[in-house]
Order: structure tokens, then sequence, then C-alpha cells
């Protein structure tokens, strides 16, 4: 039973933080989710930099723990006092630095921000690797560049996955696919890569900086090894109210990324995945290395640390979510409740009623820079001539064309100079969560069959929760991916989607016109 196995700590929880949404998930020994709760919360444009408040961290964090147990007392009639495993999990890469006394020594700098251009060129360069914008060690080495004072002081530099583990634990460790958007891997000796950790060493050196990387970067860590236990501080964090139990063991702290994989089963080699929501990437498994740098493709890791070819574009669906609001606030003007997930579904599905090529409209998603296209910012642009069909079914599907236009330009390197073969790819994320009208639309954009599960929907705070029961059960030479074939996918293997042709072909004629309207986007940032 449920309830016994609570009371047993027979479970394993997840949390994720997410750029909307702080989840957490309670799993029981069969993986099914059977407790979750939330809390919602949003980035800030602060001078120039996309950031989070810490302190909102651990109010949201506690918030999500405490819908989680009020769920469980609910359901199951009993108190949550403790769990067999946690797993933490949060936005990649970023920059997230403290001083020996452990202070916060400046606003925490998220993926979303690309303020680090010089430092991301200087260090392709320096190692013949691709160090996009978004990484920790660019948003380093920028900040040396920059001349900012905080820099001598650091002692330790982490991503937010990795603090929250840090605060509950003590432990300054991460997960190997998290720390692969910190610092380049070497995925045969599953750490940082020396050669590449000795040049920019070396390239740093003359800052007369009181530390070297490997002195401040966290210890990097595999799925299933053992990352510390709760203490009695860090439960007390997760819970107020002062009920749950320390003790309990957690897993190495992933990025959205590595547990985007696991809730998908798309960590052994061939397999790839899709994440949707405020930002977009996908992940191929790569059985061989990439012919050159690409700078449209970022390398990093599963989380047992098999190379990844990642497409990541910073913009998805926030420029979608503001047009539901405002239709939602369009319905409420005429003294209408409307419940947000009816809504989103409703929108969602009237996009399939539109015209395959969106009938003449462009919409651009850029609530923020997108290196892929070259911006240094964005400017969210609805672009339709005067004889364009202007329909809310178009509209809607011109919105959910433009989320996956981006993603498109960097999968044809993929597809095309690397000839890397895609025979399908797992979606997660809110851009499917209404049934069938992400995959199919996506499915059309990538023109790749598109697998969607049940699960999906619970993303990557079971994915997280999913590396915890791992973590927990290890045994002997299992590997995660028998972990996760045998006891975990193997009665769920989704809903396939194959691409419509007329759709296909509706999305091409979109995205000729997508490419060639973007110095409409470029002008928009340079003048508004």
């Amino acid at each position: 039973m449920i309830k016994q196995a609570i009371i047993e700590g027979k479970t394993a929880l997840g949390i994720e933080l997410g750029s909307t949404r702080i989840k957490a998930v309670l799993i029981d020994a069969s993986h099914t989710p059977v407790a979750s709760g939330s809390f919602e919360w949003e980035n800030q444009l602060l001078d120039g930099i996309w950031t989070y408040n810490l302190d909102d961290v651990w109010r949201g964090l506690g918030a999500s723990f405490r819908t989680l147990a009020a769920d469980v007392q609910n359901r199951y009639g009993v108190p949550l006092e403790t769990v067999g495993a946690i797993g933490i999990s949060a936005m990649m890469h970023g920059y997230l630095v403290f001083d020996a006394q452990d202070t916060q020594l400046v606003s925490f700098r998220t993926w979303r921000n690309t303020i680090t251009e010089r430092a991301a060129e200087e260090l392709t360069e320096l190692c013949s690797f691709n160090i996009p914008q978004r990484w920790s060690i660019a948003h380093l080495y920028q900040s040396l560049l920059n001349g900012e004072q905080h820099v001598r002081s650091i002692a330790y530099m982490t991503t937010l996955a990795g603090y929250v583990h840090w605060k509950l634990t003590g432990k300054k460790v991460l997960g190997i696919g998290d720390a692969s958007g910190m610092f380049p891997i070497d995925s045969t000796t599953k750490t940082y890569n020396e050669k590449m950790m000795a040049l920019c060493n070396k390239q740093i050196a003359d800052k007369q900086i009181p530390w070297k990387l490997q002195e401040i970067l966290p210890v990097v860590l595999c799925a299933g090894e053992a990352a510390g236990t709760l203490t009695a501080e860090g439960a007390r964090l997760l819970d107020s109210e002062g009920r749950l139990q320390a003790g309990i063991p957690l897993c190495p702290p992933e990025g959205d990324a590595g547990t985007g994989m696991v809730a998908t089963n798309s960590v052994a080699e061939r397999t790839g995945n899709i994440s949707a929501g405020t930002s977009i990437f996908a992940m191929l498994v790569l059985e061989k290395a990439l012919s050159k740098v690409w700078m449209e493709i970022d390398m990093v890791t599963t989380p047992t640390g098999k190379p990844v070819a990642m497409v990541h574009c910073n913009n998805c669906t926030s420029d979608l979510d503001a047009w539901v609001r405002l239709f939602k606030e369009t319905g409420e003007l005429f003294g209408g409740t409307l419940d947000k997930g009816a809504l989103y579904d409703a929108l969602y599905m009237k996009a399939l009623e539109g015209d395959a090529d969106c009938g003449g409209i462009l919409s651009y998603n850029y609530y923020s820079g997108e290196p892929i296209t070259g911006l240094e910012s964005g400017r969210p642009l609805l672009i339709r001539t005067p004889d364009s069909r202007f329909t809310l079914a178009n509209f809607m599907r011109t919105l959910l064309f433009a989320t996956m236009s981006t993603l498109r330009v960097g999968m044809n390197i993929l597809t095309g100079a690397e000839n890397v073969r895609i025979t399908g790819l797992l979606g997660h994320g809110g851009l499917f969560k209404t049934r069938g009208v992400g995959q199919r639309l996506m499915a059309a954009a990538l023109n790749v069959p598109i697998t969607v599960m049940e699960s999906a929907g619970e993303g990557g705070a079971w994915g997280i929760a999913l590396l915890a029961a791992f973590a927990r059960s290890k045994s002997g030479a299992e590997t995660l991916e028998q972990y996760l074939a045998d006891n975990v996918f193997a009665a769920n293997a989704g809903v396939c989607v194959q691409p419509d042709q007329q759709d296909v072909r509706g999305f091409a004629s979109f995205m000729e016109r997508w490419n060639a309207g973007l110095d409409v986007e470029r002008a928009a940032v340079r003048t508004c």
C-alpha cells in the first residue's frame, strides 16, 4: 500500500527548480508519482541581469514541500516525515559565487543572460571546444575581463541545483550532467577536462587571482554515487514545521537537461529528447564525436557521463504564455472565470484547425537574446501582411511554430552537416501537456516521429526522483540505462506521432518566411 510505503520511507522525492515553477514529486517503489506540490515564480530583469533572489529559492522550496506534504496528508491520511531518498534538480548553467564565509558575492546570473559574448568566444578559441555564453566558466571569465572586484574573493562557484544541495547536505558536489554546463567534461575520466582546465588556468594567471579553477568548482559525481545526507539544518530549510527527519540520502544534484533525459528514458546512445518550456532544447546521445566545433551546438553529458549534443534555445513559451494571459484577462472582462489549464487546452487545440503554413502570419518569441541566431537581446514580435489570414487558429499555430523555429536552425546542423541520424525523439515539458498538439506540430517542425509518455507532464521533478531512487537501490554493476529500461519504462512505451506531410510542408513554408524576417527582429532589437 502507498500509505505504508510513505510511513516506512519506501519512496523517493524529486524537487526541480524550473524557470517558472518549483515542483516536488513523491514516487513510490513502482516509480509512480503519488503526490506533488509546486510553487510558481518568475525571473527578474534587474540592472540588465536576469536573476532570481536566493531568498525566493527557499521560500519556493518551502512552499513546494508544504503543498506536497498537504497532498500526502489529504490523500493518505499520514504526515510526511521521511522519504527513502531525495534529489535536487534545477536550471543548468549560470553564475552563483560565494566567498570563504559562504556569502553570496553577486546576484545569481541565470542561463538566460547573454552578456558573456567576448568570454565565450575567447574560451571557445582557447579550448577548441564550444563554450556557450550561459556556461558558468563564461560568466566567470567575463567577470574577470570586466575587472569585477568580487572575483578575487570567490571560494566556491556552483549551479542552482548545486547550491540547494550544498545547503541541504553540506556537500559541495554536482552531478556530471549539470557540471558539464559549468566546464567541459572528459567522458573518459568522468570529471572536468584536465587539459582545458590547465589552459584556462594559464589564461587567467596574469590576473593574479588567488585560486585555481579546480579549487572553486564542485566535485563531480555520476548517477548512483553517494552525495551526502540531509542535515538537521537542511531538513528545516525544506520543512519549517520540523516534521521531516534528517539523515535521508541524496543523489547527486542534476540540471534540467539531465533530468529530462532520465524522464524520457533517453540516456543510452542513439536516443534523444526535447524539453520544451520557458526554454527549449534537444539532446542527442552520440555514438561518436562531432566533426568540428559548432557555436550552435553544446557538448554536455548524460547523468552517467556519456557525450551529448545539445541544441539549446533561450526562448520557447514565454511569449505564448503572455498571450494566453491576455486571453484570460479578456474573458474575465466579461465576467467569465477561466480555468488556466482548460484555456491552454482550448487554444492549443484551436491551432490544429489553422492553415498548415499559419496563413502568412509570423511571430518571434524572443524575450531574451538568442545566440543561435546571433541576437544579444530579444523583442517579442507579431508580424502579418494585410492579406494574411488572421484567424485565432492561425494565430495560435503561429505562436506554437515560433517556439520551435530556433530549435530547427540548430537541428539542421546535426542532421545536415554532421549527418546525425534521428529516428525519433521523446518530448516532455509544458509544451506537450495538451495531448497531441505540441507533439504533432513538433513532429512537423523537425520531420521526425515524436513520442510523449504519460509521465511527460511531471518532467524533471520526476526525472530527479528517478535518479534518487536509482542511487538508493544501486547495487553491483547495474547501470542507469538498465535500471530505467527494466524498472521504469518496461511497460511505458508512450504515444508516438509520425510527421503529417501536410504539416511538414506548412512548417517549411513558415520557416522560409521566418528566416527571411529575422532582419525585422534584428531591427527591433536595435531600435526599440
